[in-house]
């Protein structure tokens, strides 16, 4: 057989193969998509929507979240604040007395019980104090060292006008009378400060009776007791016609609260009951504990509805204070932090921490991160979120 006649076979054989290789060329094509020589994959174009640098997001021309971007200045605005506080009643100081036994003793009676009204003057205890017949005697020793200098006085001087006394004699009559004078005087306000005037030697038994009227809201005695230190406190006498509601506001708020400011009372005890008054004081010293200010709001208590240590709320309408305001849109949740993006820079971001107000609606007031004018991103900030 001749060359010629092998001729279409080995043809035939080579056609074959570069069949075979075209499709496998076009089926790699169609799995890898050309390797990127046909046109941009999708991939590839979300790779350059943003592009990273540091702590800064850069959205480069002819990204299309350009288009998906809102940016906006933020606002400054004068808001009525309002703070919601802890509170407790309490006693007005100016109008407690704590009561003292001007003497030691034992006590013999107890006129009251803890929680009585009394009024002022009244007698609360009774005391066996040996100090007080001491007093007495003292008292009435002076008396009879007064007569007995003013009767040899008298003699003297008459003696003296007849010229039987020396001047001296009558000298020393005058200054033994000016003694015994300045003696008693100083019995008698001896008495005078115990409360104990009027009485003879006999008397022991002393009475405390109320500086103030009021309710007795303490009381450390018991009947028998004996009374060693006259500076230590037996009972305390409140005037609860007028009580304090104090509040304590924190340290981070102390800034947006002043005097006069309007505030709302709500006690667990009368929930139905709303008390509307204004802070009275504001003090200059944070409690050391708490780190927290004492503000006190009085309130009138004719019918002693409101209780010392009765809990309640108090909501201050503090006067207005410029802040910066944002849409709630812009707020970004970020590990459990609050953020937003704002713009340094025409489509560069940096994420900010900030601390808004708990509110509900549209716009949401910012404590702090963020100052008037700085430019935010308002819509599609999700679109930039890590």
């Amino acid at each position: 057989m001749s060359l010629d006649e092998h001729q279409p076979t080995r043809r035939g054989r080579v056609f074959i193969w570069g069949g075979i290789g075209l499709g496998i060329a076009l089926i790699i094509l169609l799995v890898t998509k050309g390797f990127g020589l046909f046109g941009g994959s999708e991939e590839s174009g979300e790779a350059l929507a943003v592009i990273h640098t540091g702590n800064k997001i850069i959205i480069p021309a002819g990204s299309a979240l350009r288009d998906r971007i809102v940016v906006m200045a933020a606002q400054s605005q004068t808001t009525s604040g309002q703070l919601s506080l802890p509170a407790l009643v309490e006693s007005d100081p100016a109008r407690t007395a704590a009561v003292l036994t001007p003497l030691a003793g034992r006590v013999v009676k107890i006129a009251i019980a803890l929680g009585d009204r009394v009024a002022r003057g009244q007698v609360l205890a009774i005391i066996d104090s040996p100090d007080l017949a001491q007093a007495y005697d003292d008292s009435a020793k002076a008396a009879d060292a007064l007569a007995l200098t003013k009767k040899n006085l008298s003699r003297q001087a008459e003696q003296f006008r007849m010229g039987t006394a020396s001047a001296r004699d009558l000298d020393q009559a005058k200054s033994d009378y000016a003694q015994a004078e300045a003696e008693y005087a100083r019995t008698q306000a001896r008495l005078g400060a115990i409360g104990a005037m009027g009485g003879t030697r006999q008397h022991r038994l002393l009475e405390v009776r109320a500086p103030v009227s009021g309710s007795v809201t303490t009381l450390a005695i018991a009947t028998g007791n004996m009374i060693n230190d006259p500076t230590q406190a037996i009972m305390t006498v409140a005037d609860l016609s007028t009580v304090w509601v104090t509040a304590l506001l924190p340290e981070k708020d102390i800034a947006a609260v002043q005097r006069d400011d309007d505030a709302e009372v709500q006690l667990e005890a009368y929930p139905a009951r709303t008390l509307r008054g204004k802070v009275l004081f504001v003090p200059d010293v944070v409690e050391a504990d708490t780190h927290r200010l004492k503000l006190r709001i009085a309130f009138p208590n004719p019918d002693h509805m409101l209780k010392p240590n009765m809990f309640g709320t108090v909501t201050l309408r503090t006067s207005g204070q410029p802040q910066v305001v944002l849409p709630s849109s812009a707020l970004l949740m970020n590990n459990d932090r609050t953020s937003v993006f704002v713009s340094t820079v025409p489509w560069t971001f940096e994420r900010r921490i900030v601390e808004p107000q708990l509110r509900e609606g549209d716009s949401v007031e910012i404590k702090f991160g963020l100052k008037p004018g700085e430019r935010v991103v308002v819509k599609g900030g999700i679109l930039l979120n890590d």
